[in-house]
């Protein structure tokens, strides 16, 4: 019995010294979707800051598919030394557990960090529609079967906005997944799509040139970017929201030394005024949570999307 309490105390020293000696060498930030879509934009813009904060080069590192899920159980089942933490998103942790069986579960599997950043999606639409409005473009659909429309993938932001406004306004639309919102946004520029609930990143620069329309956002108020594109809300769907959200977590057993100085970290980078300088330019506001503060928006989030999904019958394809 004595030799079972030295180990367990040995064990103790050990993992007290790896928390107050970390970190000891680079940070990886995991990214579920390729490069050029919003998550990724958000994380290489954090990651010089939080660097330089943890005194460690932090790292971007993509792994695309499954809608983010690939991502996040890869941290999930990373060693909980907080040298692999995941920038993920509203889908990855709220929606698709209730679409697919995934390997893990975002309550039990992770340890949340801090939420990162908040924003709407935009709906555009091809140019070459008769759709200037949200009215026009339900017209559209109630007319036209088979219109389709793009997102970053099942259980993605963009897919919820999707659904909420098919089953608000009762139209028949059709859902396009990719990729990531880069490949979505190639996908509608290659007028593979009718339409696309995109990010600001993914679309503002397209959207000043003519190659897409914006018709309106999904936030409860107008985006800082589009200030003359109205919601959906306001646009005779009163009550609808759909709002996109990124936030870091780390595996469920990482020491909580470890998440305070990541969490301690992450606030101050997004609030260096060079990050939310370049946050805002596309289209996303920084938000940071407390780890308890974060936890209990996940559940809350997990649970509001899941009624959603059930209702709109979303399933794996």
């Amino acid at each position: 019995m004595k030799r079972v309490f030295a180990a367990l105390a040995a064990l103790g020293i050990a993992h007290g010294a790896t928390a107050q000696g970390y970190p000891a060498k680079p940070v990886t930030t995991v990214v579920g979707f390729e490069p050029g879509g919003g998550t990724d934009t958000t994380a290489r813009i954090v990651a010089p800051a939080l660097g330089e904060l943890l005194g460690q080069q932090v790292v971007v590192e993509n792994r695309a598919g499954a809608g983010g899920n690939i991502a996040v159980d890869y941290v999930a089942k990373s060693a909980p030394d907080g040298y692999t933490i995941v920038l993920a998103n509203v889908g990855a942790l709220a929606v698709n557990p209730h679409i697919l069986k995934t390997p893990y579960d975002p309550l039990k599997d992770l340890a949340p960090i801090s939420m990162a950043s908040v924003f709407p999606n935009v709906l555009v639409v091809q140019p070459s529609l008769p759709v200037k409005t949200v009215q026009d473009y339900v017209k559209l659909a109630k007319e036209k079967s088979g219109l389709t429309y793009a997102s970053s993938g099942i259980g993605g932001a963009g897919h919820l906005a999707g659904e909420l406004l098919r089953l608000m306004a009762k139209i028949d639309i059709v859902h396009v997944p990719y990729k990531g919102g880069g490949p979505a946004m190639q996908g509608f520029l290659g007028a593979q799509v009718d339409s696309f609930f995109a990010t600001p990143v993914s679309s503002i620069a397209q959207i000043k040139a003519g190659k897409a329309r914006a018709i309106a956002t999904t936030g409860p108020k107008r985006d800082k970017l589009m200030p003359d594109v109205p919601t959906i809300a306001e646009s005779g769907f009163p009550g609808y929201e759909a709002v996109n959200w990124y936030g870091y977590l780390a595996p469920a057993k990482t020491p909580r030394e470890i998440i305070d100085r990541l969490h301690r970290d992450i606030a101050k980078a997004l609030a260096n005024p060079k990050v939310i300088e370049a946050l805002h330019k596309t289209g996303v506001e920084p938000v940071a949570m407390t780890p308890e503060e974060f936890g209990r928006y996940i559940k809350r989030e997990y649970d509001t999307w899941g009624k959603v999904v059930k209702e709109a019958g979303i399933k794996p394809q």
